[in-house]
């Protein structure tokens, strides 16, 4: 058993993380970041929850570029094929589930 105080949570640099679990393939790490991210595609499923901050989460849609204000308590679901990049405004802590090993 353990408990994790998201809000307490930092890193030496943008996007390290915390690994919370790894449950049958899929990894759960809490990340702590103050700038943006890559575009990229996962190459599975991934959950990304806003634990405390402001994160702006781009992405394309049919070719067309558009943007998700996610706030604390907020979740994007990219599915299988959706490129996106997280821009967070200041200081934010994610939660992301994903398959092991993806970027």
């Amino acid at each position: 058993m353990k408990v994790i105080r998201s809000r307490d949570f930092t890193a030496s640099k943008p996007w390290d993380a915390m690994n919370i679990a790894s449950m049958s393939g899929t990894s759960v790490r809490l990340h702590w970041t103050d700038a943006p991210y890559q575009w990229h595609v996962n190459d599975g499923e991934e959950v990304f929850a806003v634990l405390d901050g402001i994160v702006d989460m781009h992405y394309r849609e049919n070719g067309d570029e558009k943007t998700a204000e996610l706030r604390t308590g907020d979740i994007f679901f990219a599915g299988v094929g959706c490129e996106h990049v997280a821009h967070p405004r200041g200081a934010a802590r994610i939660l992301v589930i994903e398959k092991e090993g993806s970027i």
